[in-house]
Order: C-alpha cells, then sequence, then structure tokens
C-alpha cells in the first residue's frame, strides 16, 4: 500500500523542481530567522540569492550537533515560541540535548512521513499499533503516534517497559503491528518462547523497528522467532524524529521521503560530497519544517544512496542500511570495527542468541577486544569441552568478519542486560583510563 502516490511516486524532473523550491525557501527562512544560520552564512560568503541550483547546497555550511547544543534551548527556533506547540529533546547522555521544537504545520508533516512509514508495513485503519517507543520527550512514541492517528490506525500507547505487560496486550488486543528497538522486538520474542506461546498465537504481521543500529541477520531471526515482517524505521530528532526514511516491503535500502529531506553522502574526512552509491556520512537539510529548519545537518551515520524506481513503485530515494557510525566505530589495532559486524558474525552461527557486549580495553598500553555472548541454556548445561569448541567456532567466524582475534567470553543466559530502548552495545573501558 502507498500512503500518498503523488508524494511517493512523482518523476525525478517534479521530484528536483520541488526540492529547489523548498530549498530556497528553507535557506531564506534559516537567514532570515535563526541568528545562528545568519552568521554562519555571513561568515561563509554566501546568501540564500546563491541558491540557484540543488548543487549549490554544497555552498552551506554544515551543522552538526554540537551546534545544536550550544543553541540550547531554543536558539534554533525560526519562529517564536508562541508558535512551538510540542518540543522533544535528545537525551543529552554526553552534554546538553539538542532540542526539538514542531510548529502545528510541523506535526501535520510529522504525521504525514511516519504514516506512509507505516503503510510500508501494510498498516491502514484496520490495524492495531502497539507502540512501544517511550513516549515524553524521546521522539519515538509521539511520533509513531501521530503517525499512526493519522493513517487511522488504533494505536495503543503502551510506550517502552513492562514486558510481561506487553505481551498481555499482544495476546488480549490481538494487535498486528508493533513498534520498538530490534532488540526489545528481540527480547518480546524470548519472554513468548518462555511462556510457551506459539507465534501462530499471536496476530502480528510486522514490525517497524529502529533507534538502533541492526544486521540483516537479526531481522531474519526476528521473522524467524516472532512470524512477521520486520522492517527499518529511520530516523532522528534533529531532522524530525522518526519518520525520515523506511523500508518497504522489497527490504531493499529505505526510502527517504526526500520531498521533506534532502541527502546527501559525505566523506567524513574531508567533507567532499560522495557520488552514488559510494558509502559515506550521510547528511540532512529538512525542506519543509517551520519552527526549526536544519541545514546540512551531519548525522555521523554511515550508508550509501541509490535513486532510481523502487520494484514497489516508489520512486523516493533509497538508503542502505546503517552499517555505523563515523563516530561510534571502534578503532582496535589500527583496525576499524563496527558492532554491526560482530552481530553478524554472531547470528552466522546456528543456534547462537544475539545477546552480546562488546568491551574494548587496553592492558599493557596494548588495545585488546572481549566479547560477551549469552550461551544458550542447553549449552550452557553441556560439558565444558563442548563449551570451548562452541567459544573457538565463534572467535574464528568474528576473526573472518573483521580480520582481528577477539577473546570470545560465554556468559551464562540471561545475563547480559535487557534494554527497553536502546541496547548498549559497546563499553569502551579505554576512554576511562
Amino acid at each position: 500500500m502507498i500512503w500518498n502516490e503523488k508524494a511517493e511516486c512523482m518523476s525525478a524532473s517534479e521530484k528536483e523542481e520541488l526540492q529547489l523550491k523548498r530549498l530556497q525557501v528553507v535557506v531564506k527562512k534559516a537567514y532570515e530567522n535563526v541568528p545562528y544560520y545568519r552568521k554562519r552564512l555571513d561568515e561563509a560568503g554566501v546568501t540564500p540569492n546563491d541558491i540557484q541550483t540543488l548543487e549549490d547546497i554544497e555552498k552551506l555550511p554544515f551543522t552538526t550537533k554540537s551546534d545544536l547544543r550550544e543553541a540550547y534551548p531554543f536558539g534554533m527556533f525560526a519562529v517564536d515560541t508562541d508558535d512551538i506547540v510540542e518540543i522533544h529533546t535528545t537525551s543529552g547522555t554526553t552534554g546538553k540535548p539538542t532540542v526539538s521544537g514542531y510548529t502545528r504545520k510541523d506535526l501535520e508533516i510529522w504525521g504525514e512521513v511516519v504514516a506512509r512509514a507505516l503503510s510500508m508495513a501494510g498498516g491502514t485503519k484496520k490495524d492495531i499499533v502497539q507502540n512501544c517507543y517511550g513516549y515524553g520527550l524521546f521522539t519515538g512514541g509521539l511520533g509513531v503516534h501521530h503517525g499512526g492517528q493519522k493513517l487511522g490506525c488504533t494505536v495503543i500507547p503502551i510506550s517502552a517497559g513492562n514486558t510481561q505487560r506487553q505481551i498481555e496486550i499482544i495476546k488480549d488486543f490481538e494487535s498486528t503491528i508493533i513498534t520498538c528497538t530490534p532488540s526489545y522486538a528481540m527480547y518480546i520474542a524470548e519472554v513468548l518462547e518462555r511462556e510457551g506461546v506459539p507465534k501462530e498465537d499471536i496476530k502480528l504481521k510486522a514490525g517497524v523497528l529502529g533507534a538502533e543500529m541492526w544486521t540483516e541477520e537479526m531481522r531474519n531471526e526476528i521473522e524467524r522467532r516472532l512470524g512477521i515482517d520486520a522492517l527499518n524505521i529511520y530516523g532522528l530528532t534533529e531532522i524530525i524524529g522518526p519518520g525520515v526514511a523506511n523500508e518497504c516491503m522489497e527490504k531493499d535500502g529505505l526510502h527517504i521521503f526526500d520531498d521533506h529531506f534532502y541527502p546527501e553522502i559525505i566523506d567524513p574526512k574531508n567533507l567532499e560530497t560522495l557520488p552514488e552509491g559510494e558509502k559515506g556520512e550521510l547528511v540532512l537539510t529538512t525542506l519543509t519544517r517551520e519552527g526549526m529548519p536544519v541545514l546540512r545537518f551531519r548525522t555521523r551515520d554511515i550508508t550509501a544512496l541509490q535513486h532510481g524506481e523502487c520494484a514497489c513503485g516508489r520512486t523516493n530515494v533509497k538508503m542502505d542500511r546503517i552499517t555505523g557510525r563515523s563516530d561510534d566505530m571502534l578503532k582496535i589495532r589500527g583496525v576499524i570495527v563496527f558492532p554491526s559486524q560482530i552481530e553478524r558474525a554472531l547470528l552466522k552461527i546456528p543456534g547462537m542468541e544475539p545477546q552480546y557486549q562488546i568491551i574494548a580495553s587496553r592492558p599493557q598500553h596494548m588495545d585488546e577486544l572481549e566479547v560477551q555472548v549469552e550461551a544458550s541454556p542447553n549449552l550452557f548445561s553441556d560439558e565444558v569441552r563442548h563449551i570451548e569448541e562452541v567459544k573457538r567456532s565463534i572467535e574464528k567466524h568474528i576473526h573472518d568478519e573483521i580480520g582481528l582475534r577477539v577473546t570470545v567470553t560465554l556468559v551464562e543466559p540471561q545475563s547480559l542486560p535487557r534494554s527497553e530502548g536502546k541496547a548498549v552495545r559497546v563499553i569502551d573501558k579505554r576512554k576511562l583510563s
């Protein structure tokens, strides 16, 4: 199902004409109403009139998370606070949070793009959406809520946590679509299995899963254990929240809603724009937001873009699955390692649970990597020799994936922390020493 055929299936020439018109408007709005952008554009010697083609976007300065933090709380707003009807923030775990303000029109746009995302999962007004993203200042819960209501679905605002209650609601309310992080979807599958609830006894047909990186192998495991289509949703607070992009049922990249968000890929080292198909850092510009226009925001997410019509009929540019972040990759003895590579290696081993934690340390001034992996209950009851064989097998799979030898520690079932939000996969002790 396509929610907005005119917007999602327009020709390349129509799309580019619309994008340029909206880009010119948003640059002018930012320059005239946001002191930060006026200062940055003046420093770069750029005026709104210099934006005559889409390629001229490269003349604009980048915006970073640090820039948004420095503007805390309302320095990036382009309208009076009287016109802001909703505010969200990031967690602020590594400093001041970034703040995102929405006008009524912004909320309509947000509802529109999330409605498109839910439609890609087969959502209609007949569906019951169990929304397990956190409500409150985090954008996940209310973002999905706005979109589900616009689509006409019945939305259950259950939020994150209380897994036992989540299971009851899935069964009693016959929820058909679940929205949460991939790691929480896996945890729900674990609990259902532990309680002896067959996947055939629940009505879930699709999951719209995001807010953390996950692999194709993780998707396969979730789909197998819950009996659903698991689709990837992408978004970030600084741009709007969830609904920047989503997978369709082809599961071959995420459609960016590029009539509202203009994407670029840059080399994170020299900041030069990369050609189509090359992997680099995703940069996004909001084309329609009123309350807080954002120009060329460096997301730090590593991906590539692909243009052309999808088999589903949509013509939105697609982004590949996020493989890592330019600011969360680990450099171990000169080798770049992303957590997703470890997950991919683990899930290639039959019967292995995707519950793991990566610990980087530096004993004797040499980088070391330990991967703690939960053993299955059956394995943990096996004899020591078999456990050692499994351990060596995991170490070999990870070595083949990343080219580094790591130490694998098998830990007891259910001993690693479960997350109802974003899973904490990496502990870098080198930063503490």
